[in-house]
């Protein structure tokens, strides 16, 4: 199954076959880090583990690669059979609702060369408004474990193909900037130049466009359909450019890409350190419009 957003009925109907995908949990507050984490002990959906985005879906001991620099490769194929994901397993992520931090984790496992992963559409909101079970805790994994855990579960065989051509770094960047199409994830007063609530400087990468990323979601909080996206993305690039995209750390950009894969944009890559990696690399600053 390659389908990037799988609704609630869907994956309730998954859980109930035979092989139920593996779930995560990828809620975060990037202003209070563990008040994800609290809030899956509280209830979550049932069997699904934990991702906390700084210390599972980043590494932060890198330097240069903003805020939230990609893990290893060991890192991540530790992490994904330490839920007991095989090549073939159905990875499914979710979050609070947004998107934000479970489209991190799609992509993650896509660029990892794990293609069975899909972003549960309207996230944890989504599937509690649906009357759907609950349970609290956490889950036991496998690695942690070394083997099998009371709960059964085993370390999964899944192992990491690293899918160079999906992800830029700063160097790549500054040599092809004038032949890509640079898309800027960020709110539009972050993009101007007006405020910056993170990072030291405010404004953008020279030469990008803006496209903020909350635009991939509809009024009720899912992500607009495959029509409504292509459109918007029609209107935003430019042609014979391929499209890259960044917001401050390389995290809420993927909701963009995952828009863009849902649109069938082909070719887009991620620009990893983002902004925060632009200016910790002594990159130019453009502000305005």
């Amino acid at each position: 199954m390659n389908q990037p957003v799988i609704g609630v009925q869907q994956l309730a109907g998954l859980m109930q076959s035979a092989r139920p995908p593996v779930v995560v949990d990828c809620r975060f507050n990037l202003m209070a880090p563990e008040a994800g984490q609290n809030a899956y002990l509280t209830d979550h959906v049932p069997g699904a583990f934990y991702a906390h985005l700084d210390h599972d879906l980043s590494d932060k001991t890198q330097t240069l690669q903003g805020r939230h620099p990609l893990p290893s490769a060991s890192q991540f194929e530790s992490l994904m059979q330490s839920w007991g994901v095989d090549a073939d397993s159905l990875l499914v992520a979710y979050d609070e609702g947004d998107l934000s931090f479970a489209s991190r984790l799609w992509w993650l496992a896509r660029y990892f060369g794990h293609q069975h992963v899909s972003v549960l559409n309207g996230g944890y909101a989504a599937w509690r408004a649906g009357g759907n079970e609950l349970e609290n805790g956490s889950r036991p994994v496998g690695a942690a474990a070394g083997a099998a855990t009371a709960g059964g579960l085993k370390p999964g065989g899944f192992k990491s193909t690293i899918g160079s051509n999906m992800k830029l770094d700063y160097a790549e960047v500054l040599a092809i900037r004038s032949k890509i199409q640079l898309i800027d994830s960020r709110d539009a007063p972050r993009y101007k130049g007006e405020v910056e609530p993170i990072d030291p400087v405010a404004g953008h990468i020279p030469g990008a466009v803006n496209a903020p990323w909350k635009d991939a979601l509809g009024p009720d909080g899912l992500i607009k359909s495959q029509e409504e996206l292509q459109a918007r993305w029609a209107g935003l690039m430019e042609q014979g450019k391929a499209p890259v995209v960044y917001c401050g750390s390389g995290v809420t950009a993927c909701v963009n890409l995952l828009s863009m894969e849902v649109a069938g944009v082909p070719n887009v890559r991620l620009y990893a350190g983002s902004w925060s990696g632009w200016l910790q690399n002594g990159g130019d600053v453009a502000v305005g419009g």
